[in-house]
């Protein structure tokens, strides 16, 4: 591969056109100044040919845009580096033959949107059942006891629980990220079982909108995962970090 072909930009209608969509919205009332405006705003980012393709009053001074135009920045991708979670993504049911095969009992999963998160979506989707999109859940594999405790749980309460359950992995969802709540959020819970003398013997995991393995590692956890993860990826992660560390 030549090394132009390493610099690329957004595709709209033809290979590196650069056209993109943007979204916001902004403190007016919908108006032709307010249209305008956020026209300006668009080339003020640097984008051409900027076109508003969509705009809707929200009401009490407020106005929603979307933006089509073209950016003139490119991106060497051989330069740049991504931080992830080193693991092979098995199917259920060789998840289900890797924990018979190297350990000796079924394993326990807890999982909780934790602190002040009541979306729930996250978690459920790894945990229950039915799964997501075609992917069956935790609770449907028959090694793992699959706990889900749902939203808003306290993490002294989470921990309390991890403890009567004997839990091997902690699953925590951040869905809500306001303020960079997510954060103090879960670091308060690495604290907490790093306290209890815990850390050590369990596998945390985090996962959410806005988490990478990379920020998910600063914190003291094991493993981050983003958008487009299902339960297998965990369950993945999970069982070979355990046999990687000699849990049993």
């Amino acid at each position: 591969m030549g090394t132009s072909e390493f610099n690329i930009k957004p595709y709209g209608d033809t290979m590196n056109d650069g056209v993109v969509q943007l979204s916001f919205t902004l403190p007016l009332q919908l108006d032709e100044l307010a249209c305008e405006a956020a026209r300006a705003l668009g080339e003020k980012l640097g984008l051409t040919d900027v076109t508003v393709t969509c705009s809707r009053d929200l009401g009490k001074g407020f106005s929603f845009f979307i933006l089509y135009g073209k950016m003139m920045a490119s991106i060497d991708i051989s330069k740049l580096t991504v931080t992830k979670a080193e693991f092979e993504t098995m199917k259920k049911e060789d998840v289900e033959r890797y924990i018979k095969e190297n350990f000796d009992r079924k394993l326990n999963f807890l999982g909780a949107c934790i602190e002040s998160d009541a979306h729930t979506v996250g978690i459920d989707a790894i945990m229950n059942m039915k799964g997501y999109n075609g992917h069956k859940g935790l609770e449907s594999y028959h090694e793992i006891c699959a706990f889900n405790l749902g939203a808003q749980v306290n993490s002294d309460q989470f921990v309390a629980k991890a403890l009567e359950l004997k839990a091997d992995a902690l699953l925590v969802s951040q869905i809500v990220t306001q303020k960079n709540v997510h954060l103090a959020n879960l670091t308060r819970l690495a604290d907490i079982l790093e306290a209890e003398g815990m850390r050590d013997r369990i596998i945390l995991v985090v996962g959410g909108p806005r988490i990478s393995h990379e920020l998910a590692k600063e914190l003291g956890y094991d493993a981050g995962f983003g958008p487009n993860t299902y339960a297998e990826d965990v369950a993945s992660f999970i069982v070979q970090e355990m046999k990687r560390r000699g849990m049993r």
